[in-house]
């Protein structure tokens, strides 16, 4: 594999727009692209997942983690060691724990950042509250736990607290404006 890229963000800051944009860009080239967007809905830890992304309360909110997690982990044993792939690109994958509660979301951030594979090209796309919850709102899609106001500044604040290591863009700004911030570093 020549890239591991890794795209994620707050709800609605535009990962899954850029993930397409860069696996276009990609295949463009004739690269052999892989995409995987986490929780994804071909195996069983995604689909409980999202099932526990769409009810609420804390067991639900540890079910949610949990299943992300091992998903994710399942998409990196399938994916990210085969030579017929030249990019991989993940949608959503470690920040997932900075949902969980404070202190204890840190230490597992560190442990599952030195366990699984990271990249030089891991993205966090910056969204305020404000524009990723107008985002939100346009899509046709149920709402999850996390989407709405109070989570998703918590959220954005917990958020900071893990990517000092990453390549930090702008979302507000427009796709083309985000895309060409994210391809300058590719």
């Amino acid at each position: 594999m020549d890239k591991f890229i890794v795209i994620d963000g707050l709800d609605g800051s535009g990962k899954d727009t850029q993930v397409k944009l860069l696996a276009e860009m990609y295949e463009k080239q004739g690269k052999n692209v892989v995409v995987r967007s986490h929780p994804s809905m071909d195996n069983k830890y995604g689909i409980k997942s999202k099932e526990a992304l769409l009810k609420t309360g804390k067991i639900n909110h540890l079910k949610a983690t949990v299943y992300f997690g091992l998903d994710a982990i399942r998409s990196i044993r399938k994916y990210y060691n085969n030579d017929n792939i030249d990019v991989l690109i993940f949608s959503r994958y470690i920040m997932s724990v900075v949902y969980l509660p404070n202190v204890i979301n840190i230490i597992i951030y560190k442990f599952v950042s030195f366990v699984l594979p990271t990249s030089d090209y891991m993205f966090f796309l910056d969204v305020s509250p404000e524009e990723s919850l107008k985002r939100i709102d346009n899509r046709s899609e149920e709402t999850e736990m996390f989407e709405n106001m109070e989570e998703l500044e918590k959220a954005r604040i917990k958020s900071k607290k893990v990517t000092y290591d990453w390549n930090i863009i702008d979302a507000d700004n427009s796709i083309a404006k985000v895309n060409n911030e994210i391809k300058e570093k590719l």
